[in-house]
């Protein structure tokens, strides 16, 4: 390759500028509002503002070595949770390249690599302070706030609760998978810098402001009566993402699909289905797997705490839920393909095994292991319901991003309103709370995200040309094979 002929792109050099800029501009000589002392809110582990609480010198230097070891131990179960979240993205990557044409297979990694990459940087820059306001002051607009720029503050010695930086990281992988949901939903035709364009919106705005509502101690935790604290009495509850995360995506996944529409051949004139199958299930098989095994940092990690016996107990009843749901939902997808196409379809558990992990995501910690089969269950019915409804609809989704996350994401947190739960037995939130939380966030994503989508759209920039697409994404966005020396179809 001619590195010397090489042009870059006039909005990639603007976008490095203002990147470099920013960076330049955001260093200790400019005043943070974490560089004032924060106001930590108290708040069960899966509701807190921040998940750190800062404690003065002088008390850390008194506390006991078992209180060192219990912060360790918080803290260093909380990194590698999220390194197992992390590891999600690898399974993202290959669920879709797998479950997509090899011609496309370079673009769809790449994808993945920067949604985690643009989502990393800018929610450190702005994500963080919009989704966690109350970890920089006090916040009193439950519907939108903005803390301040980068994390909200340093270690100090403190011996209490969690480090800022863990943290953020926790919470940095979350927003990155909420992002890469879309990349399956809209393979094989979107243009790169499209994407570029919407993962920086989604992880950058729309998911910090949802996930404020919820995890920030918004609007959505604050239904009933206030006691004397300022805490109310009833909140919508999502436990560690159904809606928050998997939903967001796949509404936003839904719009891409929509405003993009189908992949050439994917419909006949008349409106016949003419599948398009994946060029690799092993490699989507695979996929499914390392998913299933980051789910175990997704969910039992967003118990937050991990020192005492009942916070073990609770991990291990989430960790248990979780894995009833996803067996469950194999089980009843697969038979309704066997039914329906007369053959066990291989795709469709697996799709099954992901609805049913995001089924329990909402609810892992207050189902019992029964309810959660059935929890895995329907996820699995709706899984297989909504691909058949996807496709009399002809909107293509290649992966079945929608079903999984978005259907699936749905069922996960409606079903804390519909089947005896702990919550629901304590009076910690009502069908009509659930349906409003979900709706909620569901249309906030599907609307702004259409937004973004039906701009980009109007300037040209959304879809590839019928040329690039026959041809493939990887050689014509980035002029290269995953396969060289192979025939790509």
């Amino acid at each position: 390759m001619n590195i010397s002929a090489m042009r870059l792109p006039r909005w990639l050099l603007v976008l490095s500028v203002l990147l470099f800029g920013t960076a330049v501009t955001l260093t200790p000589d400019f005043v943070f509002a974490q560089d004032e002392t924060p106001v930590a809110e108290e708040a069960a582990p899966t509701e807190a503002t921040s998940l750190a609480e800062e404690t003065p010198a002088e008390e850390a230097a008194t506390l006991s070595k078992a209180d060192e070891v219990g912060y360790a131990i918080d803290n260093f179960a909380l990194f590698i949770c999220a390194v197992l979240v992390l590891f999600m993205q690898a399974g993202f990557a290959m669920v879709e390249a797998g479950f997509n044409s090899a011609k496309n297979t370079v673009n769809i990694l790449f994808k993945n690599l920067m949604d985690l990459s643009i989502g990393g940087l800018l929610f450190w820059l702005i994500g963080f302070g919009l989704m966690y306001p109350g970890s920089y002051g006090d916040v009193s607009n439950g519907y939108f706030a903005f803390g301040g720029f980068g994390i909200y503050g340093e270690p100090t010695g403190t011996t209490s609760g969690f480090s800022p930086q863990v943290d953020w990281f926790f919470q940095a992988v979350f927003a990155a998978t909420a992002a890469t949901i879309v990349s399956g939903a809209v393979a094989g035709r979107l243009k790169f810098s499209a994407y570029l364009v919407y993962s920086a919106v989604l992880t950058g705005l729309v998911y910090p402001i949802s996930g404020y509502w919820k995890w920030g101690s918004g609007w959505l935790t604050q239904f009933g009566e206030q006691a004397a604290d300022g805490s109310f009495a009833m909140a919508f509850q999502d436990f560690a993402g159904s809606a928050v995360v998997h939903a967001v995506g796949g509404f936003a996944g839904l719009a891409g699909a929509l405003f993009l529409g189908p992949r050439l051949g994917r419909f006949t004139s008349d409106g016949k289905s003419v599948p398009i199958p994946g060029h690799n299930l092993t490699v989507a098989a695979l996929g499914v797997f390392i998913l299933w095994v980051g789910w175990y940092g997704f969910n039992p990690g967003s118990q937050l705490a991990f020192q005492s016996a009942d916070d073990i107990n609770a991990v291990v009843l989430i960790a248990v839920n979780t894995t009833l749901a996803a067996c469950a939902g194999v089980i009843v997808a697969t038979l309704c393909s066997w039914v329906v196409f007369k053959k066990p379809d291989l795709s469709m558990g697996l799709n099954g095994a992901l609805g049913g992990l995001v089924g329990i995501t909402a609810c892992c910690d207050c189902f019992s292991n029964g309810w959660s089969i059935v929890v895995g269950a329907v996820a699995g019915i709706l899984v297989f319901s909504a691909v058949l409804m996807l496709d009399k609809l002809k909107i293509d989704d290649p992966v079945g991003a929608f079903p999984v996350h978005g259907v699936c994401g749905v069922w996960g947190c409606m079903a804390i309103g519909i089947l005896p739960n702990s919550h629901l037995d304590s009076g910690a939130t009502s069908f009509g709370i659930q349906f409003i939380g979900t709706i909620s966030i569901c249309a906030w994503s599907f609307i702004t995200m259409s937004i973004v989508f039906a701009v980009l759209k109007a300037i040209g920039m959304l879809r590839v040309s019928p040329e690039e697409e026959s041809q493939g994404l990887d050689i014509g966005e980035h002029g290269m094979h995953a396969y060289e020396g192979f025939v790509m179809t």
